[in-house]
């Protein structure tokens, strides 16, 4: 029985039937999981950038979407301050997964959520970033994260599902690991 045919059961917004049916299409054939991303950024005018998302796939199969990110940075720092700047995407991007995380883990288990709220911070010196002084690294030299959480669940079903989180969030992962990332020059 697929999830169009029984009831749906759905907690913190998620739908929780559909869930677990593609944990069980991703556990019976692990090809279906396999996803793909790209984002293709251009230059618009002084610091700011537009980034295209066209779509994504998914066990093969291509899913669009349509969406553009615009950047910008701080008057303080070149740009208009007319939107976010790649740090705040960044920092952002981090925490929308683990917040994911939290709300689809917490639902898989049955816990309801009544508040979460996820704040990270960090400092980059910008001697660093201006080349200035090479000893100064260009990014964080380490992030703050901060998970406030209400709900019916106990202290030590938050406590697994923070640790499920921790283990299991994309970018979480990829802000805490090193990812092996190549740059290639096309001159046109």
């Amino acid at each position: 029985m697929n999830a169009s045919t029984q009831e749906q059961v759905v907690l913190n917004g998620i739908n929780v039937t559909g869930l677990r049916e593609m944990i069980g299409a991703v556990t019976a054939r692990p090809a279906a999981g396999q996803t793909k991303w790209k984002v293709q950024s251009s230059f618009v005018h002084g610091c700011r950038s537009d980034h295209r998302v066209s779509g994504f796939s998914i066990g093969g199969e291509w899913v669009d979407r349509n969406f553009t990110l615009k950047v910008d940075e701080p008057v303080e720092l070149g740009g208009t301050n007319a939107y976010p700047n790649p740090q705040e995407y960044l920092l952002a991007g981090i925490n929308a997964c683990v917040l994911t995380g939290y709300v689809m883990t917490a639902a898989a288990m049955g816990v309801k959520i009544d508040r979460l709220e996820v704040e990270i911070t960090g400092d980059i010196d910008l001697r660093g970033l201006l080349g200035i002084d090479e000893k100064v690294a260009p990014g964080y030299e380490s992030l703050q994260q901060t998970i406030r959480v209400s709900g019916d669940g106990t202290p030590e079903q938050f406590k697994k599902i923070h640790e499920v989180v921790l283990r299991t969030s994309p970018n979480y992962f990829n802000i805490t690991h090193a990812v092996p990332t190549s740059s290639k020059l096309v001159v046109e």
